[in-house]
């Protein structure tokens, strides 16, 4: 019925080439850590004491929100509890260069580690001489170990591991801060 002469998206004097855009799929939303005047909307959402440092302490069995990402970061203790509830602790872990967890077991406890900087080695078993599983790891990394398995993670790289470890049910005292593994080793023994 009409003639055109020149039809999207041939290049035409009277029509633009525009790009086509094909909004299939479910909208994607960003975040912003920042709010309008430039504060971190973590430190004032949640009062931490200042916008670049989380206070890492035991928040006990109480509604929290955290960036576990961050939060795992900026701790420099071997193991401290950031939350110990009645079913489920959280600990962020800090590994020095060239030095592991030490190589253990947890006989009623299942356990999730999530690797947030740096790189390393995972080994498991059913015994302590018999560690038939390994795995590299590094950022982003999850290691599932299953209670009653013998396991181990070493920092291979050359900047500290920094990692979260979930227990269910918790393993450590409410509070738990053990600046080295030296400590940490003395207290469980």
């Amino acid at each position: 019925m009409y003639f055109v002469p020149c039809m999207y998206p041939v290049h035409c004097p009277y029509y633009m080439n525009m790009p086509t855009y094909e909004f299939t799929g479910p909208p994607v939303y960003g975040t912003f850590s920042q709010d309008m005047n430039g504060r971190n909307v973590y430190a004032s959402q949640y009062n931490f004491e200042s916008a670049d440092r989380i206070p890492i302490k035991d928040y006990g069995a109480q509604p929290f929100v955290v960036n576990i990402n961050e939060a795992a970061k900026q701790n420099n203790t071997y193991r401290t509890a950031l939350w110990t509830g009645p079913h489920l602790q959280v600990t962020l872990m800090s590994i020095n260069v060239g030095d592991d967890i030490g190589l253990e077991v947890h006989p009623d406890n299942d356990q999730f580690l999530r690797i947030e900087q740096g790189q390393g080695v995972v080994r498991m078993g059913p015994r302590q001489d018999r560690l038939t599983f390994e795995r590299q790891v590094m950022d982003d990394s999850a290691i599932m170990v299953p209670a009653g398995t013998w396991h181990n993670v070493i920092n291979t790289g050359n900047v500290p591991l920094k990692l979260y470890a979930i227990y269910a049910p918790p393993h450590h005292p409410f509070g738990t801060v053990h600046a080295t593994k030296e400590i940490a080793m003395a207290e469980e023994d």
